[in-house]
This record gives C-alpha cells, structure tokens and sequence, in this order.
C-alpha cells in the first residue's frame, strides 16, 4: 500500500505544478529513501489527489508506514508534522525556482504572483488546508457592521509527553524565532516548528531586505506576513509608517498592518519586527468615518473618527508622504498624552502605555491609514489590562487582542468548540449550568441573555448561541478602545484630537 501513497503523491505533485512530469523517478526515489525502502512497484492507476482531505488521508497512510516501521518513534502530533513535512519537502522546487517564477509572474501583475505563491503554499501543505477546514466561522451583525467569528482548531495542541521531552531539550537559538529567515528549509525539533516545505519571497522596504510569506494558519485571505530580514525588535514610529506604505505601493491589492509594540496590547512576537496583512476587508476597514477632523497644515489629508468599539483615527489622502508626516506627528502626541479624566496615563513609575496599531491599504486609488489608539495599563480590578478582555468576558476569550481581532475578527480559543456543544445540550435539556464543572463558568452570561428569546430549541439554539458570542466579542473590542462609545468617551477623544493639534 504504501507504493500506492508514494505514487499519489508524486502525481498530486505534477497536478499541482510542485513537479515537472520528468521528475517523477527521482521524487519517487526520494521519498522511498524517506521511508527507508529501497524497492518499487508500480501500482498502477491510482485515486487521484484532488481535494484537501484527499490529501490527509494519503499522508496519513505514509505516516502510519512510518510509525509501523520505526521511522517515527511515538505516535504524536508533533512527530508526524515534522515527518510528513519532510515528506512534502520532497515535491517542492528550490527557493531559487520559486523565487524566479514569482517575479516572473509579478512583471505581468502583483496579483498574478501572489496567486500564484498562495497556490503553493497551500499545494505544499505548508498551508494545511484539511485543519482550517475545521476552523469554526461566522458572522454577527452589530451596530459597526459584520464581525467576523472564528473558533480556531487548525492549530495542533502539544500533548503531555511531548511537552515533557521538549522540555528536557537541549536550548537552541536557531532559529531566532518562528519568523526568521533561517526557518526556510529547517526541518524543526519538538520545541519548532517544521518548515522543510516552506518558501520565502525576498523583498525589499525601505532599501532593507525583507521577507514575504504566508501565515500557516490562514485566518483569512491570503493572510501574509512580511518580516524584516533581521531579527530585531518591533517597534512603532515614522519608518514604521513608511514601509507600510511602501509595501502596500509593491502590493496595492493587499492590505497591510502592524500590532503594537507594547505587551497586553501588542502581538505574539515582539521580538521580530514585522506586519501582517492579506487580500481581505475586514469589518472595521468598511466602517464610516463618523466624525471629519482637521489637523491644522494637513488640510489636504482626509481625517476623521471611524465608528468602530474601539479609538480609530482614520487618515485618507493622495501623498501618501503627507499622511507619514501627520501619523508620526499624532503617534508622539499620543506616546506623550495624559488625560486623568479619562483615565489615559502615558506613562507609570517610568513605565510606558500609549501606543497605536496602524493599518494601510488603498483604497480607490488614495492612501488610507487607520490609527488605532492603544494602552497597556493594568489596575487592581484590570490586572491584566483595563482596554484589555475585561474578566466577566474571560470565559469566552481572555487573550490579548491583537491586530486580526482590533479590525473585527475574534479568533476564539479551541476549547470553545466542546464547550459549545455542552452549553447547547445543556440548555436544550434545562440543565443547571451551573453544576457542570466544565461550562460552569458560562452560567451568568447564559441567564443574560435566555430571557431575550421566547423559544429556544433545536432549530435555533446554534444560531443563538453564534449571535451572543459575537456579541461579547463586540464588547471584548468595547473594553479595548481606550475612549469609550459614551458623549464622556467620545468628548474626550475629541479632546485628545484637540491637543495633537496644537501640538502639530
């Protein structure tokens, strides 16, 4: 059987462009040695590869081979990831192949190379299409739009024994970090991630080189990543600005933003300078400027309050250089700002608070950059953060919101899932909630809300219980915007918008 697998293989790798059909022998070869088999015989025809769980269901096989044989030494998520991605790597052209055919492509359009590299990253299960299939999505109406519900499961859990082993690992610094450029080709440990079959595209911003590539987990669109060839830290200023915008210059069909660059409202890795960005409009990108602004000498600039949960300062234009100029001029107003009042502190006992997430794009041919206002206080009631989830909310989701949640998409923890279906038979069979160890901690937030519903059963429980996760999700984003959506909140953001003015 496992001739069977090698052969679908090789062929899903001319199908999809990995191969040329002369390459078949010595990819067949390759994979054998893998395996540690030294003969072959043709199976003949065989099921074609043509649809992502086709694919899983093939390398399962090979991986199952694997582990009968010994190749593999227990059977665990982790090891099988980093085998079969060896195995993957076995149908992959060189960078240099990739490299040549993406600029190739980008002579006749940006939108035709990154199609083309989307393509591979997904056809060479760099991009495990089977997982995020099994992501949960949704979308919940509210009064600043469609927000985008996500509960991710493409993302495999360590378990316990593997935890355990990579914990008596020896520590490594190569690489640097999952964003370094030294991940292409690096065949992983217990503690990394394997990216035998990953491909970087060299770009350049701002005279630096830099990489392109594409998030493995996809949360929406073409989500990309595009990261500094070295490995230094992030940080938000005028250059940040600037290689935004030149980036979405070499990429106008993409969107392009920053986390912040402070822990609680920052992202994941601080440590690597980078953005994320891809071919997607979120929710907040849609929603209007609902209060027009002017910076005075910057009349020319289109600005303005978006009406979003949290404190976006929207900024339009032609000369994309004139709107760098204001940002950097409304970031140091902001870095430098202390409002008692309104509770904003710029800084504590020398430690710093104000920040901004900014987000560029093009739109309708003008430069448009948004300015999310962020700030990393804690409290005694907030100990985690006060624009942070705020506690009543953690049962849902309590990790920091980041870039992807502050432009209106939740990615929600996996636990969610079961607790899901719990809560639902739970209700259905008028259970008391509260005496479920496991979806206990839901109990007051569904009495909140049951009273609103004169029936609910089996035809509209799932659909409830998606409105109302979107629903905490829309007041998670409320916690975060340092200015809230009262005539308090909103004065005092104009009041802020007032002193950045007078300090142009």
């Amino acid at each position: 059987m496992i001739h069977t697998y090698i052969k679908q293989l090789v062929e899903y790798g001319i199908e999809k462009g990995l191969l040329e059909p002369c390459d078949s022998v010595y990819t067949t070869n390759l994979l054998l040695d893998m395996l540690e088999a030294d003969t072959y015989d043709d199976p003949g025809e065989v099921k074609k590869i043509e649809t992502p769980s086709d694919l899983e269901e093939t390398l399962k096989g090979i991986l199952d081979y694997a582990l009968e044989k010994k190749i593999i030494e227990q059977d665990s998520v982790v090891l099988r990831d980093l085998f079969d991605t060896k195995i993957m790597n076995g149908l992959m052209p060189r960078p240099g192949e990739v490299i040549r055919a993406f600029w190739e492509k980008y002579e006749k359009s940006p939108k035709e190379a990154t199609d083309y590299y989307y393509h591979l990253s997904k056809a060479s299960d760099y991009i495990r299409t089977y997982r995020i299939a099994r992501d949960k999505k949704w979308v919940v109406s509210t009064e600043y739009g469609d927000i985008d519900i996500t509960i991710n499961l493409s993302k495999p859990e360590k378990d316990p024994k593997m935890i355990a082993l990579a914990g008596t690992m020896k520590s490594s610094s190569y690489p640097k970090c999952q964003l370094c450029m030294e991940n292409e080709g690096y065949a992983g440990r217990i503690n990394h991630p394997a990216r035998e079959n990953h491909r970087i595209i060299p770009i350049e911003i701002q005279g630096r080189k830099w990489g392109f590539q594409y998030s493995p987990y996809v949360y929406y669109n073409e989500h990309c990543i595009v990261f500094n060839g070295e490995h230094v830290p992030m940080a938000i200023n005028r250059d940040t600005f600037k290689k935004m915008f030149d980036f979405i210059r070499q990429f106008p069909h993409y969107f392009v933003g920053s986390n912040a660059d402070l822990p609680i409202v920052g992202g994941s890795i601080l440590s690597h300078d980078h953005f994320q960005g891809g071919n997607y409009t979120f929710a907040m990108a849609k929603a209007p400027v609902e209060k027009e602004v002017v910076f005075a000498g910057f009349e020319d600039v289109k600005a303005g309050i978006v009406k979003w949960p949290m404190s976006v300062i929207r900024l339009n234009g032609e000369d994309s250089e004139k709107i760098i100029e204001l940002a950097d001029k409304i970031l140091h107003a902001w870095r430098g700002y202390t409002d008692e009042e309104a509770f904003i502190f710029a800084e504590t006992e020398g430690e710093p608070h104000n920040t901004i997430t900014p987000i560029s794009r093009i739109r309708d041919g003008r430069y448009e950059l948004d300015l999310v206002l962020r700030n990393n206080i804690t409290t005694k009631e907030h100990p985690l953060g006060l624009y942070h989830p705020w506690e009543e909310f953690h049962h849902i989701k309590k990790e920091n919101i980041g870039l992807i949640e502050v432009m209106g998409l939740a990615v929600l923890p996996a636990r969610l899932k079961d607790e899901i279906e719990e809560l639902k038979a739970a209700i259905l069979g008028k259970q008391d909630i509260k005496s479920v160890e496991s979806i206990a901690k839901h109990a007051l937030w569904v009495d909140s809300f049951m009273g609103k519903y004169s029936m609910v059963d089996e035809t509209n429980i799932d659909k409830i219980l998606q409105n109302e996760i979107g629903d905490v999700f829309k007041k998670i984003l409320e916690c975060a915007g340092v200015y809230k959506r009262t005539k308090d909140g909103m004065a005092a953001f104009e009041k802020f918008i007032a002193y950045a003015n007078e300090n142009m």
